[in-house]
């Protein structure tokens, strides 16, 4: 049997499976996401309501009525790719005709009223081999020879008035096509078992590509953050668009504004919501409070079918360049592979870690065509295992350290005495507020657990670290009651207590 898989073509044995198919052309596609099946391409076609006429002088959309001329429409779902590449057949005050063309319709000598916006099929001089589209621009009556199915008029004028009545003879008609709303995709299977059978003529969509936008690199770099894992899961769905919150609460500069459009993908910058990202199914108009991201250029089919609680693959175009955490050589060769220019800085060994780059986004270093990498000693960085009892207490602190956006985070050194076995690191109260109390310490803490101090305390979003077994105060000094454990040191503790008062200290997450 014969499929498409992300638009191309595959023959695959009777009896196959979507995995099957996934596999027969290496389509991206990560574990438990979504994957759109679809119907063979002529039955998806008679679900089309709305066609786009494009002409030289622009678009035109009709909608089709095939309730109330059923007749008609089929016809015309038969016909209308043969406008393609004709001329504007006569254009007067009443209507706009386009053809001529061949049907097989029966004509009528009646005369009937027809009203503006209508769309009617006229057999000029009674003959089916002279079969013209007529679009009215006003209310008025003639003789059309049209069918006698509901006056001949088979569709109605939704969009482009301007430029009916812009049209001339001279215009030639560029091409016609179905706009495939979201009604005929959703009645479409959307399955995550990859086991289910397919059927000859299915169409499988198993991701959506994103093509970034040069001017918002900071809400380009927003959305990579989102993709680590090269997935992402659907929070909110609503008919004009999908939205994903995983990094909501985290505001924007504001960077390209633009029509959301079908397709885009925006960032909510400000306000309620800031750090929200969306993809449009409707067209919207533009607001100062989302940054274009990007718009999809595959799979849109994927976000027509999604709902609330699917995750969904997509991929990037260009993909993120991070090279944080990477040793100096190992930066050096992947910027290679870009052509981009590496600038060492810091310590510059080959087995230097890089912890920072600059520029630090993605869309700024290929404009650059260089970035600089900041390296330091591997001895100075702390692993750290985190905490899911505490999962407000871990965002916190994620953001505090710019671990959400890099592999490699900092902390300032706050308070660090001798002989103290306590170090503590500055917090950042702008970004500590909801820090309620959670998976606060019972009995003892321990060497190398990290805590965070709650809002029951003056001194909320302080960080720090035990370095031996307390049973009466936590990390940051606080009893327990004021105290969030969200994790531990597994690799560095030795070199905690060589810190300093106001000394930078690297963080890197260690992945369960």
């Amino acid at each position: 049997m014969l499929v498409k898989v992300n638009g191309v073509e595959v023959e695959l044995p009777d009896g196959s499976t979507v995995e099957d198919a996934i596999r027969a052309t290496d389509a991206p596609h990560m574990e438990r996401t979504l994957v759109g099946v679809i119907k063979g391409t002529q039955e998806l076609e008679e679900t089309i309501d709305t066609y786009r006429i494009r002409t030289t002088a622009g678009s035109v959309l009709i909608e089709v009525l095939p309730d109330e001329a059923p007749l008609l429409v089929d016809t015309w779902r038969r016909i209308y790719r043969k406008l393609e590449n004709l001329r504007i057949r006569w254009t007067t005050p009443s209507e706009v005709s386009m053809g001529p063309l061949k049907t097989d319709l029966e004509p009528t000598r009646k005369e009937f009223s027809y009203d503006e916006n209508e769309v009617v099929i006229s057999l000029s001089g009674f003959s089916p081999d002279s079969t013209h589209i007529i679009l009215s621009k006003e209310d008025h009556r003639a003789v059309y020879g049209a069918p006698d199915e509901n006056r001949g008029v088979f569709a109605r004028i939704t969009g482009g008035r301007r430029t009916l009545e812009r049209l001339t003879d001279e215009d030639v008609i560029k091409s016609v096509e179905p706009v495939v709303k979201r009604r005929s995709i959703v009645k479409s299977a959307a399955v995550t078992d990859l086991q289910t059978p397919l059927e000859d003529g299915n169409q499988l969509f198993t991701y959506v590509k994103v093509k970034a936008s040069m001017d918002s690199p900071q809400s380009v770099e927003h959305f990579f953050t989102m993709l680590e894992d090269g997935k992402l899961r659907v929070d909110y769905e609503a008919n004009s668009f999908i939205g994903f919150y995983s990094l909501q609460g985290i505001k924007k500069d504001p960077e390209r504004i633009d029509k959301r459009k079908r397709g885009t993908v925006t960032l909510r910058n400000t306000g309620r919501g800031a750090g929200r990202v969306y993809i449009y199914r409707e067209d919207r108009v533009s607001t100062p409070s989302h940054n274009i991201i990007g718009n999809v250029t595959e799979g849109m089919e994927l976000v027509d079918i999604a709902g609330e609680g699917d995750s969904i693959t997509i991929q990037s175009e260009p993909g993120r360049i991070m090279t944080v955490s990477m040793t100096q050589k190992e930066a050096e060769e992947y910027l290679s592979s870009y052509g981009i220019e590496q600038v060492r800085e810091g310590l510059m060994d080959d087995e230097a870690i890089v912890v920072a780059q600059d520029p630090a986004y993605t869309m700024e270093i290929l404009r650059e065509g260089k970035v600089k990498t900041v390296g330091i000693d591997p001895e100075r960085i702390i692993e750290i295992e985190m905490d899911p009892q505490a999962p407000r207490s871990s965002w916190y602190f994620r953001r505090m350290t710019g671990l959400l956006d890099t592999p490699i985070g900092s902390m300032k050194v706050h308070f660090a005495f001798p002989g103290m076995k306590v170090v503590m690191f500055e917090g950042e109260k702008s970004m500590a507020k909801g820090l309620v109390p959670e998976n606060t310490p019972e009995g003892c803490v321990k060497k190398g657990e990290i805590g965070i101090t709650n809002m029951s305390r003056r001194h909320i979003g302080m960080v720090g670290v035990r370095l031996e077994d307390n049973d009466e105060y936590g990390p940051t000094g606080e009893p327990f009651n004021g105290t969030n454990i969200i994790g531990r040191i597994t690799r560095g503790i030795k070199n905690v207590e060589k810190f300093k008062e106001g000394d930078t200290v690297y963080v890197r997450e260690r992945k369960k």
